[in-house]
Order: structure tokens, then sequence, then C-alpha cells
């Protein structure tokens, strides 16, 4: 899995375009194997950002949940403490 693809789903406020579009960035690299693609593949990657960055906008708008919204600057600190315990 990949570590840098971060939860984007039920947080106030709700995720933006560039978090999408990073997440889906991440998510093809990891698939593909490419940090930045040569020219021949550049086309087919770029397409492959956008239709999962789409993918991805129609999950997030489509879940729902009763849970009540997580606060960014709350779940950043926590991740940072589990950083902290695991790393020292």
């Amino acid at each position: 899995m990949c570590r840098n693809i971060k939860t984007l789903f039920n947080f106030e406020p709700s995720a933006t375009e560039e978090e999408i579009h990073a997440s889906a960035l991440q998510f093809v690299r990891k698939l593909s194997g490419f940090n930045k693609p040569s020219q021949a593949n550049e086309a087919a990657f770029d397409r492959a950002v956008a239709e999962v960055s789409e993918a991805a906008r129609k999950l997030l708008t489509s879940l729902h949940t009763h849970a009540p919204a997580r606060d960014r600057e709350v779940e950043a600190e926590k991740a940072k403490e589990r950083s902290r315990l695991r790393f020292g």
C-alpha cells in the first residue's frame, strides 16, 4: 500500500481537488512504477491520473457515514505522535 496516500473521506472541510489529484498521482505512480513517465508514456499516464481523480471524486461524494467528521489538525497531530513513537 502507498504510505503517501491519505484518507480523504469524512473530514471537515472535505477533500480539495488538489488532495484528490495528489492521491490519484501517487496511485498511478505506484501502479506504473514511474515517478515521471517518458514522453512516449506521458499521455497515458496523465489520462490515468485524470480518470483515477474522477473515480475518487465520485467515490468521496457518494459515501455516507453517521460518524462525526474528523478534524484535519487533530488527525495530523495523531499521525505525528504515531511517527514519534515509531521512529523515536
